[in-house]
């Protein structure tokens, strides 16, 4: 079966054919290519073509598609068993690592996702707090839990809907939207609700309207009104803990969080969460305190080896970052000198080892209504023209690109020979 017949198949027993919604290519207006395996920084189709990979399974294969050390790591652990529903030392070693090697965990909790691991976060910060309400920012996306599905960024964004149904309104009357980067904003809503503000939650690099840097000062106030009306600040990191850098994007700001969410690396390419943070905070968690989250699978064994192998991989080799840092700074400089060659408005956006490509007329993107200027038609040509010359890109204009490990300069250096034949007006 080729690509289209398999995706048209598909559609018969899968809703839309996929398993997560930008996966359908809606947007681009094509058949999406069927993925049947990757290797390092290539990804091979049913039909054989291959794609210079720039997705990375939406971030989580820093190390490239089937690492060596992390498969050894799996089949390990395969060998000794898949899954118990019960402690394992593997789960004390993973905790104890992250614990170890990045700031502000003193203790850790595992789930099955990032979309876990933010909604736990909320409940925890509600039950330490006894607040009902949380401030999450335009255009930021924590994943699918109810009350966070408004202004949720690039998913809503991409398939044109203003939030999702199913979603009762009393499930999301205690959300409040804050607009990313905007302090004063910020701290009207605390003015008028900060007796009932448990949390705010923020992605400090967000990466789901697009790679958007919170300043400094916008964080330093919000830990200031945090702090005033005894909420929590948390990070969600889901996307750049361990790709930004090895400590994430907390790392990146002299400010310190009550929680902090994961996923994506940390999982090895596969499915994996945590939130972590403060002792006494994570203590009110059952079976210590009275907040009550399980999950069956939660530390399953062949996710922790291959977690585990990931994160020491990775804090054993900082020399990872440097060489993702080069190709970014290449990447992203050759593209601005062909956009401003051949007259293409464009802004990039990059940190570390993500990077959004914006078709815009403004001069910087900073914000979610910066963000909705852009021109999607040209993104779509834009995706079409370099999948075309076989490169896979996020298929939205809301989403960010990854580098890897193994990409190497020539894939630079192809993708920027690729661009240069793109036109804007074409």
């Amino acid at each position: 079966m080729n690509n289209r017949e398999i995706f048209e198949e598909s559609k018969k027993y899968i809703p839309g054919g996929v398993n997560s919604p930008v996966r359908a290519f809606n947007n681009i207006g094509i058949n999406p290519p069927i993925i049947k395996s990757g290797n390092g920084a290539i990804l091979t189709d049913e039909e054989g073509k291959e794609y210079i990979d720039f997705v990375l399974a939406w971030g989580p294969m820093l190390l490239g598609h089937s690492d060596k050390d992390v498969i050894s790591a799996m089949e390990k652990q395969i060998n000794e068993g898949i899954a118990f529903g019960a402690a394992t030392k593997l789960e004390l070693e993973m905790a104890k690592f992250i614990s170890e090697t990045v700031d502000n965990i003193e203790m850790i909790r595992m789930v099955n996702s990032g979309t876990e691991a933010t909604m736990s976060a909320i409940k925890l910060a509600r039950g330490y707090t006894g607040k009902r309400k949380i401030i999450k920012f335009a255009g930021c996306y924590h994943g699918h839990f109810d009350g966070f599905l408004i202004e949720a960024g690039s998913g809503v964004l991409t398939n044109g809907i203003p939030g999702s149904l199913g979603v009762p309104k009393e499930s999301i009357e205690n959300t409040l939207i804050g607009i990313y980067n905007d302090g004063e904003q910020v701290e009207g809503l605390f003015e008028k609700y900060g007796d009932d503000i448990a949390a705010i939650i923020l992605e400090p690099v967000a990466g789901n309207m697009g790679v958007i840097k919170a300043n400094e000062e916008f964080i330093i106030k919000l830990r200031e009104l945090c702090d005033k009306y005894g909420s929590l600040l948390i990070y969600d990191e889901v996307m750049s803990g361990f790709r930004v850098a090895y400590k994430g994007a907390q790392s990146l700001f002299n400010v310190k969080p009550d929680l902090v969410t994961f996923a994506k690396i940390m999982g090895g390419g596969l499915p994996c969460g945590a939130y972590g943070g403060r002792k006494e905070i994570m203590e009110k968690l059952s079976p210590v305190g009275g907040v009550y989250q399980a999950g069956t699978m939660s530390g399953n064994p062949v996710v922790m080896a291959a977690g585990y192998e990931t994160l020491k991989k990775l804090h054993s080799h900082p020399e990872y970052y440097e060489h993702i840092n080069k190709l970014g700074e290449k990447l992203e400089k050759g593209m601005l000198d062909i956009a401003k060659e051949n007259n293409i408005p464009m802004v990039i956006n990059r940190v570390g080892a993500m990077m959004t490509v914006f078709f815009t007329k403004l001069e910087d993107v900073k914000s979610y209504d910066d963000v909705k200027t852009c021109d999607e038609e040209m993104y779509k040509k834009y995706f079409l023209h370099m999948l075309e010359n076989g490169f896979n890109l996020p298929p939205s204009q809301f989403e960010a690109m990854f580098l890897s490990v193994v990409h190497e300069e020539k894939h630079i250096d192809k993708f920027l020979e690729a661009f240069k034949s793109f036109r804007y007006n074409d």
